[in-house]
């Protein structure tokens, strides 16, 4: 029985002892893991001095702004044609020939009659000079030689008819008839399209409005061009607002000397209505945006501090800060979701200067955009969009514009 106890009494005693040094073991490797500190990978880039555009965005289909169908004149044959779809017309230029025998018949036989009438004219009038006829006899062939002038002039016009000709310079859209066709009297025969200018017509608010004058300059881009700006400006704005809508409808005009961009083509416009010069520019990337607030996670020494902003206008790819950093700055555009106020950081492949984009951009809302809305310290608040839309517009067009704070 004393072996028994005996040997318990050994087993709680090891017991005791192996928990005590496993204790001690553990309160050191606390220890040993509060002394190293983390480092945060992160990559940053510069605040640098540009300048930044304000502008609306708008998408619009491109029109012409000289169309029309070119009809025949007159009735007949179609025995030419002279120019196909995708050929560029001048004004005035034959497009089409007729068959012209019968009105050329016409014409020789109103010739004929117009001179034999012009020589009895020339006669009344040596006679009624002499006072040998009457003023009714005189008038009578005075009458009868202007109808037939008429009548001579009016088939001459018909035999000119004849040849289809374009009223304005364009491109051939359409050819709608073909050698051998009879042609009737005001039959549309061709389509011409003006490709120079171009419009977009944009579809704006009416609180807008006043931001916006005939001059503007604009930009245009298309998906069918890709990567290729077209400039344009603001050539008209109605004088009225759409009760249905509460719109205004604004005009751009673009002038492509190479052709290339064609009607019924969708763009985007973009109307600069403002710029501000020389303002300090960071990524859009390095903006968290929370609670109606933007801040940046400023790195001096290793270490990432935050730091509130104010923030003003936005393009694709920078925003305008007005106040909270300085030029020189550098800022954590990767990795600000591992971050907090003082954490350590590691500069993987920071490209100190990159605000060197200094392109067009949209008025900021009171919260720039987010490109990591998340934050270290869970709170997790959203970004909100950089550009406050205005609303898709009724007419299917929509036109977005931010405002400063």
């Amino acid at each position: 029985m004393q072996k028994i106890i005996r040997a318990a009494l050994y087993v709680m005693l090891a017991g005791a002892l192996l928990i005590q040094f496993g204790c001690k073991g553990g309160r050191n490797g606390d220890s040993n893991g509060d002394d190293d500190v983390a480092l945060v990978p992160v990559e940053v880039a510069e605040v640098a001095r540009g300048d930044i555009s304000a502008f609306f965005t708008g998408t619009a289909t491109l029109e012409a702004e000289e169309e029309t169908r070119v009809v025949a004149k007159v009735g007949g044959v179609v025995r030419r044609i002279l120019v196909e779809e995708g050929d560029y017309v001048v004004a005035g230029q034959m497009l089409a020939k007729l068959d012209d025998e019968k009105i050329t018949v016409q014409v020789e036989r109103a010739q004929a009659n117009l001179r034999n009438l012009e020589e009895e004219f020339k006669r009344s009038e040596e006679l009624f000079k002499g006072s040998m006829i009457s003023v009714q006899q005189f008038q009578k062939a005075k009458y009868d030689y202007d109808r037939q002038k008429a009548e001579y002039d009016l088939v001459s016009l018909d035999l000119e008819y004849t040849s289809i000709r374009s009223p304005i310079s364009g491109v051939v859209a359409e050819r709608l008839i073909k050698v051998g066709n009879m042609v009737l009297a005001n039959q549309p025969t061709f389509s011409v399209t003006g490709m120079d200018p171009l419009l977009a017509v944009l579809h704006v608010p009416e609180r807008q409005l006043g931001k916006l004058k005939v001059g503007h300059p604009a930009s245009l881009e298309v998906d069918a061009i890709h990567g290729e700006c077209f400039p344009g400006r603001i050539d008209r704005i109605s004088p009225v607002v759409d009760p249905a809508t509460g719109t205004v409808k604004v005009t751009v005009e673009v002038r492509d000397r190479t052709r290339s961009l064609k009607p019924g083509m969708f763009a985007r416009v973009n109307v600069v209505h403002d710029v501000h010069t020389n303002a300090m520019l960071v990524p859009k990337d390095a903006i968290i945006a929370e609670d109606r607030k933007s801040c940046v996670f400023v790195v001096r020494d290793s270490t990432a501090y935050r730091q509130t902003v104010e923030t003003g206008y936005v393009n694709s790819s920078h925003i305008e800060v007005l106040s909270g950093v300085d030029p020189g700055d550098t800022v954590v555009t990767i990795g600000k979701g591992g971050l907090k106020d003082s954490s350590r950081v590691e500069l993987v492949s920071g490209e100190p200067g990159a605000a060197d984009d200094k392109g067009e951009g949209s008025e900021d809302a009171e919260g720039a955009a987010a490109a990591d809305s998340s934050v270290a310290d869970g709170e997790g608040a959203s970004g909100a969009d950089s550009l406050a839309a205005d609303g898709a517009d009724p007419t299917g067009e929509e036109l977005t514009e931010a405002s400063t704070d």
